[in-house]
């Protein structure tokens, strides 16, 4: 788990001053992590025409819903860690990134199969539905390292430490952006490039998070 020096403790002393600085790169993680499809839909709308951008745009809602399913994990981690113990702590990191795993996996499959019917219960224009349907099974396959990431910097906060979370994301964020134009750019991949950068660069903050626990 994260070292006590990098832990925050928010129980004793001023209280705003670590207040600030734990909630400010929480609140910049998740705005980051929004920001991800926000990147997809810009580097599609400008090089790879109007009705990819329709189509990347369309998932963003459904693909939002995912942030949160972690929130649990934090809860548990963080009351263990308060009252220090250290097998609770443990177990709880071994059972989150069991559930991430085993959750991402679960709705890899049943996302990839039910893509086109959540979006047409979302009134997905039909000119944009085959490209939204593309990008929304790609993200799909990528879920269980999204989770994973989930799972895991939800850990890493219970304990205080919302910078590492940020920093990996903010990594994640640039290798995403980067794909994006070789990939949109360069193989001229459309709709499933940007999805694939996505699921690239999630991969590679999951893992950074990960190795931290």
């Amino acid at each position: 788990m994260a070292t006590t020096s990098r832990s925050a403790d928010l129980t004793s002393g001023p209280m705003l001053q670590k207040i600030i600085l734990f909630s400010v790169p929480l609140a910049a993680s998740s705005i980051l992590q929004l920001l991800f499809n926000a990147a997809d839909v810009v580097v599609v709308g400008r090089f790879a025409g109007s009705t990819a951008l329709a189509a990347v745009g369309s998932n963003g809602a459904l693909i939002n819903l995912f942030v949160g399913l972690s929130l649990g994990a934090n809860v548990v981690a963080a009351r263990c860690f308060g009252a220090r113990d250290e097998k609770g702590v443990q177990d709880t990191v071994h059972t989150a990134v069991a559930l991430g795993l085993v959750s991402g996996v679960l709705l890899a499959v049943v996302g990839f199969c039910a893509a086109r019917g959540l979006l047409e219960l979302m009134s997905c224009p039909e000119d944009v539905i085959g490209l939204s349907t593309l990008y929304l099974r790609i993200y799909f396959i990528g879920m269980p390292m999204t989770m994973l990431y989930n799972f895991s910097s939800a850990l890493l906060r219970a304990v205080g430490d919302t910078k590492r979370p940020l920093y990996c994301l903010a990594a994640a964020g640039a290798i995403n952006v980067v794909l994006n134009l070789v990939f949109v750019i360069g193989f001229s991949m459309s709709v499933a490039g940007v999805a694939l950068a996505t699921i690239i660069s999630q991969t590679v903050s999951a893992l950074l998070v990960t190795g931290m626990l």
